[in-house]
């Protein structure tokens, strides 16, 4: 019997395994099917921070959560209608993140004793998938492990390249159940292999395998179709936010023409954009892999005061390392853009979860009176925007910038539809020129009207002037501990960044009214949840509305009077309070916060919950 065709307006799809079993990769591959197909999308990869977890265990458990649909995807879904597990710790790992009536496609040769007994299940002697552990869902069994071994018994691979083979089987069947063509993941693998023939073909033969064991036995009583979604027409690409702000960068140092020197050291989730910019040394792009933190971002900064666009990447942990460096450059006022790309903290913390955690460390996490510009991108696509602004504000207003990203961005993906370089502004730089010897003295720190002074390249006739961090006498740029000088230098500094807020966006409502009952306000990676709750519960015909802040320091100029014209100030934030104590000081507001520390985003129901719970809670004062 020919299984019956379903139209779905969206699906949510979570694929888990051992980290060997290569769920980042197949979930990679259906998410780039499905952009191909024209679905929008949003992707949550979520995998263990050691090399190599201990396997078959719950800690060693990698996930790949894809939600895809016909309609506008914001979010990567709060919970999954289909769940992929290739063994029993994936299974226990996951399964509360599976609605109830969802499939669950099991891999039966891993719910063996030995898995049972590593995935520490209390009774051992039966699969949870034979109790009733499952009953409420849909089991969907395949000896995934011995399908593979068969559909390659011919081949010429060990039984360990064989086994490596076996996520393209179940890939080739969620192609089938969700009628995904299967001709770019067979391009993608024969390119990738290039160099191994044979593997290629293993892997292309058991993804078809897959296809085909859909299509010819009967286990699923259906197959789902999930049609374009209506995007605004021009050419996409599927990308993730590390990506983007790679791609940003090297957009801002076209745009300023300008050599761009990127020096960082690993870490994670910050080392794909080192890896990245590494790829375009033909763009004017020069990667430098320091020895440590301190290196890194003292090689930009040095980089800066020779004239070029100076960039240095890391986590919470570097940044704090950094610290002194970046002092260093807010006293010699230069250009630096500082990416943070944001993990679970303190100290090492969970590197590989994500958490909005290290905006005070922005603010403040430097000795002395140290301002800087921080922004924050929304979304994965955003990271290009916003980390062309970092470059813009760094730049023009001769300041270093903290550009916020953090772990659910820089890993998630999303379609990106690109712009052309005639979309994007050009950078104004402006170098000193040389002088004669019957010029004026050059004075290094004379400001123009937005408090900005010169930017003086080192080797320039009649430029030459003194650098150091220590303190500078106002326009002479020599040293200076005269008292009062000290406090007009704290104070102009402080004014130079804050002057930024004539030089940027006024605050817009993402969505709602402009004043009204509710209002919640957030940053950085909590945009989809955030704007997906509200819209949901203003449908539910509550007085909601949403704020999202990308200019973090300084704050748009209109940001208070907006946030007055709420009765409530909701802020939702992955982290124990930071931007709604800012906001409570810098604005005198009652706001209120709503914090998630777990590692993980936002989800769509829990936000709703919380924010009814407030909207009740005033009505009862």
């Amino acid at each position: 019997m020919a299984a019956k065709k379903q139209v779905k307006e969206e699906v949510t799809i979570r694929f888990a395994g051992d980290s060997g079993d290569g769920m980042q990769l197949t979930g990679s591959l259906f998410t780039n099917t499905a952009a191909l197909q024209g679905n929008d999308l949003r992707t949550l990869p979520e995998f263990p921070a050691e090399i190599r977890a201990p396997a078959g265990t719950v800690p060693g458990v990698s996930s790949f959560q894809l939600h895809f649909g016909s309609k506008e995807i914001l979010t990567p879904g709060d919970i999954c209608d289909v769940l992929v597990a290739m063994n029993a710790a994936a299974l226990k790992a996951n399964l509360d993140l599976l609605r109830k009536g969802g499939i669950v496609i099991a891999n039966t040769s891993g719910f063996d004793k030995k898995n049972l007994n590593l995935a520490k299940y209390e009774n051992n002697e039966v699969s949870p998938l034979e109790d009733d552990t499952l009953s409420e869902y849909s089991l969907i069994e395949i000896d995934v492990t011995k399908i593979t071994r068969e559909a390659l018994s011919d081949s010429e691979l060990t039984f360990k390249e064989i086994d490596r083979c076996k996520n393209m089987f179940v890939l080739g069947f969620l192609y089938w159940m969700y009628e995904r063509p299967l001709d770019s993941t067979i391009r993608y693998l024969k390119d990738k292999f290039s160099g191994s023939p044979e593997i290629a073909e293993a892997n292309v033969t058991v993804l078809k395998a897959g296809y085909n064991y859909g299509e010819t036995t009967e286990v699923v009583s259906a197959r789902y179709t999930v049609k374009e979604a209506s995007l605004e027409p021009g050419t996409y690409r599927n990308i993730t936010g590390n990506e983007s702000t790679v791609l940003g960068l090297a957009a801002a140092a076209r745009k300023s023409r300008l050599p761009l020197f990127f020096g960082s050291y690993p870490i994670t989730p910050a080392s794909d954009v080192l890896h990245g910019m590494s790829k375009l040394k033909n763009f004017g792009i020069t990667t430098f892999q320091a020895e440590d933190e301190i290196a890194a971002v003292s090689s930009a900064i040095g980089a800066a005061f020779g004239g070029s666009l100076g960039v240095t990447s890391s986590s919470g942990p570097g940044i704090a390392l950094k610290g002194e460096a970046i002092g260093l450059a807010v006293m010699l006022e230069l250009p630096l853009v500082i990416l943070n790309i944001q993990r679970a903290g303190p100290s090492t913390g969970m590197p590989t979860k994500t958490e909005q955690a290290d905006l005070m460390q922005a603010m403040h996490g430097r000795n002395g009176e140290s301002p800087i510009a921080i922004v924050a991108p929304k979304t994965p696509a955003d990271c290009f925007d916003t980390v062309f602004e970092a470059c813009r504000i760094a730049l023009e207003h001769m300041i270093p910038v903290m550009y916020l990203s953090d772990g659910f961005l820089a890993n998630g993906s999303e379609p990106w539809k690109f712009p052309q370089s005639g979309d994007l502004k050009d950078i104004q730089v402006e170098f000193e020129p040389a002088r004669d010897e019957n010029a004026a003295k050059f004075l290094p720190y004379v400001r123009d009207e937005r408090f900005v002074r010169h930017w003086s390249i080192p080797g320039t006739e009649g430029l030459e002037h003194r650098v150091g961090g220590l303190e500078k006498e106002d326009e002479t740029g020599d040293v200076s501990y005269d008292p009062d000088n000290h406090q007009k230098m704290v104070k102009m500094r402080q004014a130079k960044r804050d002057k930024i807020a004539d030089y940027i966006p006024l605050q817009q409502v993402d969505s709602g009214n402009e004043e009204g009952e509710i209002v919640v306000v957030g940053w950085g990676s909590t945009y989809g949840s955030l704007s997906t709750a509200v819209h949901e519960l203003r449908e539910e015909g509550m007085d909601v509305s949403h704020i999202h802040i990308r200019y973090l320091a300084p704050f748009p100029k209109n940001l208070g009077d907006l946030l007055k014209g709420f009765k409530q100030v909701l802020v939702p934030e992955i982290n124990n309070g930071q931007l709604v104590s800012l906001i409570r000081d810098r604005f005198m507001i009652a706001a209120r916060g709503i914090n998630k520390i777990k590692g993980r985003p936002f989800g769509v129901e829990e936000l709703k919950q919380e924010i009814r719970k407030a909207a009740s809670a005033k009505v009862n004062s």
